[in-house]
């Protein structure tokens, strides 16, 4: 009977620990990684879409919503960037601990400095997004102001934990400021390189990086590539020698093949979230991957 008593008391401690982590839900791997590098073994992270999803466009499962009636923090990207399968997902869900406004709510964008906000907003543009380009977790500056957004979020929702995402923080920032000097190096013999990419979907690496990119496959953001339209794409990397395109695993790499045939560029499979490829499970992995690859490609010619 006091065997039974032990094994149940050890039961019990460690389902109470299993219960103090914090059930965080992100929508997208990238936010998932950084929440991890955060949140450390104080929190259990779930990621709603998969690696190789658009995130415009992610599959919408009633699992998603049993998820997030568990999450304490739900950790979204914001700038209309999941408006086209979250906020159903959300009213189902019906959890209060992640409503807007509140500590367990963070909405990665805010804080951020968005670029391609538009000046009007007309459907005829394409998918353009009001608040915004919502692709800005390639640029390492903006992440350091989305980790110190989590941070913050998981100490008012954890404050007996706070002191330890606030060491997290630190280290996350420090390792963050190395990597970032190295991609700076690796990419530095290549300032006002001309690339062409499917979607506007590389502006913020473009941005931080001195990078120019002279087009893209899409006529429009969200609408598929038209005869004209690639070959006016194919007249354009001809006249200002863009040799590099860039393609998300989601995207059509035929398309981007086509193109390069008659161009001579080479297409660069760089996926922008963690896990997409082989030995990418963080971010640190995913941004070491692209800035290699795309160092590669450009070198090559």
């Amino acid at each position: 009977m006091k065997k039974l008593t032990l094994i149940a008391a050890a039961f019990v401690a460690l389902l109470t620990a299993a219960q103090a982590k914090l059930i965080v839900v992100a929508t997208l791997p990238d936010y998932g990684a950084v929440a991890r590098d955060i949140g450390g073994d104080k929190v259990d992270v779930t990621v709603m879409a998969k690696p190789t999803e658009d995130p415009h466009f992610v599959d919408a499962k009633p699992s998603h919503i049993v998820t997030l009636n568990r999450a304490d923090v739900l950790i979204e990207g914001g700038a209309e960037l999941e408006l086209g399968w979250m906020p159903p997902l959300l009213e189902s869900a019906r959890n209060a601990r992640i409503a807007a406004g509140t500590p367990g709510r963070i909405v990665a964008s805010q804080g951020v400095k968005m670029l391609e906000v538009p000046t009007s907003f007309d459907r005829a543009k394409g998918d353009v997004h009001s608040l915004g380009n919502p692709h800005f977790m390639i640029d390492p500056v903006s992440v350091k102001i989305i980790a110190a957004q989590m941070a913050d979020h998981f100490s008012q929702v954890d404050p007996s934990s706070a002191a330890l995402y606030k060491a997290n923080l630190a280290k996350f920032n420090a390792k963050l400021d190395i990597k970032f000097a190295e991609w700076q190096k690796k990419l530095e013999p290549f300032k006002g390189a001309k690339i062409v990419t499917y979607h506007k979907d590389f502006v913020y690496l473009a941005e931080r990086f001195n990078l120019d990119i002279v087009e893209e496959l899409e006529p429009k953001p969200g609408i598929a590539p038209s005869p004209a339209h690639l070959a006016k794409v194919i007249e354009t990397m001809k006249a200002q020698s863009a040799h590099v395109i860039l393609v998300q695993p989601y995207q059509n790499r035929k398309t981007a093949e086509t193109v390069a045939r008659q161009t001579g560029a080479t297409v660069l499979d760089v996926p922008q979230q963690p896990g997409a490829r082989k030995d990418t499970q963080t971010y640190f992995d995913m941004m070491d991957f692209l800035v290699t690859t795309l160092a590669a490609g450009l070198g090559a010619k």
